[in-house]
């Protein structure tokens, strides 16, 4: 017997079910998207239902209906009590469409676009090209939705969705008594904004995007009753200067652009503050060992495949950035889950 063959490690040491879970789990992902995309958790939520009940509302064949829904009981979106199933609360909370907490938006999306094009992620890990709509000259995402009203109001809720938890904290967590007016640049539905302008009422700010998004930020601030205090500003963050205030906020936005793109934006941001003014970036930002924010690290892959340079990043690259173009002072928190922001003060 060989050296390594004698090394080897025993099954008694070593189990294969992390493997397996990883290399498998497109099974999980597509059954909880599937609920979604035939809205099961909105049928449930407020009306639990037996199988035979839930079958027949839900579409579902009677071949597949009890092992789909049991799954979504071993997967804990589901819970069973003597054959009626009903939401789990996590699950009523943030996958009912009738709740504004509803996060299913970008789930989705996932569904509709992100499955299919992360089938082609090996030819984008060997040629570095994305894989969405714009491969092979089609249409990219955002050009479509820019030209569909409805599809991009769909979009930015979805994005709502997604930013959410990261909103409540920035709007709690930040020394906001320090300031009076901020701008949140690439504000899509705008509910960064609306969270820190509830949570603040002395506070003034604008959201800065393309002007198809106007429409869709001024019927989101309105809703809130904060058409007083929140303004949508349109311009394009590339073309002109950004919007002057005490504190900008820039949201799942750097990691959609290359190195050299990121940098022009850091250094805007630096250009529109007052001495002592903020820059906040958030994102799901990788720690800085690049070894536990896995959330992070696939994210920066989903950028690989959706955009032509973006890149996810460390906390220490971004406050590297912002000390290049000028800033004094860095600095970075955890918000939730594998989102952190980082703070710059010029």
């Amino acid at each position: 017997m060989s050296t390594s063959a004698a090394a080897a490690p025993s099954g008694a040491q070593f189990a294969p079910e992390h493997i397996m879970q990883v290399g498998l789990g497109f099974w999980g992902s597509k059954t909880l998207l599937s609920a979604i995309e035939m809205e099961l958790f909105t049928q449930l939520a407020g009306h639990p239902q037996d199988l035979e009940t839930l079958t027949g509302r839900a579409g579902l064949h009677p071949r597949s209906a009890r092992d789909f829904l049991d799954a979504l009981v071993a997967l804990g979106f589901l819970e069973r009590t003597d054959g009626v199933y009903r939401n789990a609360p996590d699950t009523d909370l943030f996958l009912d469409k009738h709740k504004p907490s509803y996060i299913g938006g970008v789930l989705e999306m996932a569904n509709a676009r992100l499955f299919g094009f992360w089938n082609s992620l090996t030819e984008a890990l060997r040629t570095g090209e994305l894989q969405n709509e714009a491969k092979g000259g089609g249409v990219p995402l955002f050009q479509e939705l820019y030209a569909d009203p409805a599809r991009l109001k769909g979009f930015a809720a979805a994005m709502t969705g997604l930013s959410r938890g990261a909103s409540l904290q920035i709007a709690e967590q930040f020394p906001w008594g320090d300031y009076k007016r901020f701008a949140d640049i690439g504000t899509a539905q705008g509910d960064l904004s609306v969270q820190v302008a509830l949570a603040h009422p002395r506070l003034t700010g604008y959201g800065f995007d393309l002007p198809e998004l106007g429409p869709i930020f001024e019927e989101y601030v309105e809703q809130h009753g904060l058409g007083d205090r929140l303004a949508f500003v349109a311009g394009d963050f590339f073309a002109g200067d950004l919007p002057r205030a005490d504190v900008l906020l820039m949201g799942h936005i750097l990691h959609d652009w290359n190195l050299e793109e990121k940098r022009t934006l850091i250094a805007k941001a630096y250009d529109a503050l007052p001495t002592g003014g903020a820059l906040v970036v958030y994102e799901t930002i990788i720690d800085d060992d690049r070894s536990q924010n896995a959330f992070g690290l696939l994210m920066s892959l989903n950028m690989l495949i959706e955009t032509h340079g973006g890149f996810d990043y460390t906390a220490a690259d971004c406050m590297e950035w912002m000390r290049t173009a000028g800033f004094a002072r860095t600095r970075t928190e955890h918000l939730v889950g594998p989102d952190s922001m980082v703070i710059a003060i010029k």
